[in-house]
């Protein structure tokens, strides 16, 4: 039994239509935004508020672009995703791993590595989020913080089940669910949607991992 079934998420939450690996739908780089430009601008905005200048930061799920202010520095950023062309595209990015975290959902990183965790706009790709939060859990230092954001946009084929059958409410009650079984606390949610653009939804946490 897997621990996300442990947890009591029903399994068929984390099914796919594609269940081939996904190495093979990611061969290919993608060059590509999955949010509008008044949703990026509004993540990026709130990234001023969520990332400490100068701190270490982890881009989840990378891709060749992070929507970090380009005002502002940090000492580290770090990004792991799929695609390596699309890794090596990314300016802001100081290193980058290619690594599959639906096969391996263990960091490579050591443990109290990072002060912000970022994932944006790929949560719902994830079929052991509670393996995976786990472990950002370990790598964060303590009273570091993590940030999901989510919109309505994904590959059909590649997304869980449970965020193409479960109405919006439910899907960030789930993402929450994740932080609360993965040992994060002060898990909130704020709704930064533009007017007239694609949604914009964030979970946050905070790790009490002792250092």
């Amino acid at each position: 039994m897997s621990i996300d079934e442990a947890a009591g998420i029903p399994a068929n939450f984390f099914q796919r239509a594609d269940e081939s690996a996904d190495a093979l739908f990611y061969i290919e780089p993608r060059f590509v935004t999955h949010i509008d430009d008044a949703t990026i601008l509004a993540l990026t905005d709130y990234y001023r508020e969520f990332l400490p200048a100068g701190s270490d930061v982890l881009d989840l799920m990378s891709s060749w672009i992070s929507h970090l202010p380009k005002e502002m520095e940090f000492n580290r950023i770090s990004g792991l995703g799929m695609n390596e062309q699309e890794l090596a595209g990314n300016p802001r990015l100081n290193d980058f791993q290619v690594h599959d975290l639906n096969v391996e959902p263990e960091l490579p990183y050591p443990a109290s590595s990072f002060d912000r965790v970022l994932i944006a706009v790929s949560i719902q790709y994830l079929v052991r989020p509670l393996e995976v939060f786990s472990n950002v859990a370990q790598v964060l230092r303590n009273s570091g913080e993590v940030c999901i954001a989510m919109s309505h946009r994904l590959f059909p084929t590649k997304a869980i089940a449970a965020f193409q059958q479960l109405a919006t409410a439910d899907r960030i009650s789930l993402v929450q669910y994740y932080l609360q079984q993965s040992g994060f606390v002060d898990i909130e949610f704020l709704d930064r949607s533009p007017a007239n653009a694609d949604p914009l939804w964030l979970v946050t946490g905070r790790s009490t991992k002792e250092t």
